[in-house]
């Protein structure tokens, strides 16, 4: 028997054998603290979205479904990018993933050779990192600077070179909650069309936005629906984190690509799952509007508790995560300040460092989820007042 932990596993994914979030998932269980680590809610999605999975069920939609997704719901990602963004895609160039994890794995995989660059933004979600690894891809970081979360665009533009092959996209952005700008994004799709790249966006929180701010796709932007592969899910969106419904469309050679890799993956899934998610993608605006301001009451209420107890809180336009610099409590550490936090008040949170390349970027910020019923975040709040007892 090998002698060594871990060697048969390869040595390129030796450094993703352990998630942060279920380190910090586990910490909470066994102490009992209120979980604003991972990001899911802890209320299920609409009524009328749920009745339809159980019908369809009932209804003996339980066998494989097509290995692209159902026609049905295919049709209703495209109808929803024509009706939030005037986008139009055709539904034959719409794949249906086991939700936006497979879709952004199988498009690296498919979409990167051996030794080509993948241009992240960093902090990024720790997902990104291990599929560049698997695809034997090598990552570029560019960080996105406090206070604000911007990029330097001198920066972006030094990381491209001829080995370049893609850069990947989240907004809005987990970890920070950034909403790229219309501006943002413009530089980004300008590179990539000087440079002949493709670009790949992951936009799961993309009904999450607030304070006015727009949530707009890349490949919307002139000279991007040809090169971009846009990702998305209903996990976020619906409230719905398990049911693991997601999908990417854009060009069909690109889309024919990570279709290949994908149907060797989970091949197809969630057969009553697609047709309930139909009814989900098809709810009407009150619905969307009514789910932003929930959430952006939610963050004001989460970020003035962080305030109240001496933290810098850092702007937060978008999905369901705020981060602060946990510095004016005395931590040049996030790590260390998670794993203090539930035995000091009972909360748990998420260390942004592990999202870093260049960890001292980030070193002393933490995530805080507010995905959660109001009475919970009440509770965190008061249990966080703890801190400067």
């Amino acid at each position: 028997m090998p002698d060594r932990p871990n060697a048969h596993l390869v040595a390129r994914m030796q450094g993703h054998r352990l998630s942060i979030f279920a380190e910090m998932s586990t910490l909470a269980v066994e102490t009992g603290a209120i979980n604003l680590g991972q990001g899911f809610p802890d209320t299920d999605g609409p009524a009328e979205v749920t009745a339809a999975a159980i019908q369809a069920i009932r209804d003996g939609f339980n066998q494989y479904p097509p290995d692209r997704g159902i026609p049905e719901l295919r049709r209703a990602v495209a109808d929803h990018q024509a009706r939030f963004y005037g986008q139009q895609v055709d539904p034959g160039d719409v794949m249906v993933s086991t939700g936006a994890s497979e879709a952004i794995g199988a498009a690296i995989m498919a979409l990167v050779e051996p030794g080509q660059e993948v241009v992240v933004f960093e902090p990024y979600f720790d997902l990104y990192a291990a599929v560049i690894e698997l695809a034997g891809g090598v990552r570029r970081a560019v960080t996105l600077r406090t206070p604000d979360y911007s990029f330097d665009l001198d920066e972006l533009e030094a990381v491209i070179n001829p080995s370049t092959r893609l850069i990947l996209v989240n907004t809005p952005h987990n970890p920070t909650g950034k909403v790229f700008s219309e501006a943002e994004l413009a530089a980004i799709a300008r590179l990539a069309i000087t440079h002949d790249l493709l670009v790949v966006t992951d936009e799961v929180y993309e009904h999450m936005t607030y304070d006015g701010t727009r949530h707009i796709p890349l490949a919307t932007l002139p000279g991007m629906a040809e090169r971009t592969v846009t990702i998305s899910s209903g996990g976020k969106s619906f409230g719905l984190t398990g049911w693991k419904v997601g999908w990417a469309h854009g060009p069909t050679e690109l889309v024919n690509a990570v279709h290949t890799v994908k149907q060797h993956l989970s091949f197809t899934s969630g057969a009553p799952f697609q047709r309930a998610m139909v009814t989900a993608l098809n709810l009407g605006d009150g619905y969307f509007t009514g789910l932003a301001d929930d959430l952006c009451a939610k963050r004001d209420l989460v970020a003035d508790g962080l305030r109240s107890v001496g933290l810098h809180v850092l702007p937060a336009q978008g999905t369901y995560y705020v981060t602060a610099d946990v510095a004016p409590l005395g931590y040049d550490d996030g790590m260390d300040f998670c794993r203090d936090l539930p035995g000091r008040c009972g909360v748990v949170a998420i260390p942004n460092r592990v999202f870093y390349d260049d960890e001292s970027s980030g070193r002393s910020i933490v995530r805080f989820a507010y995905c959660k019923q109001f009475e919970v975040l009440h509770e965190a709040v008061e249990r966080l007042s703890r801190l400067t007892a």
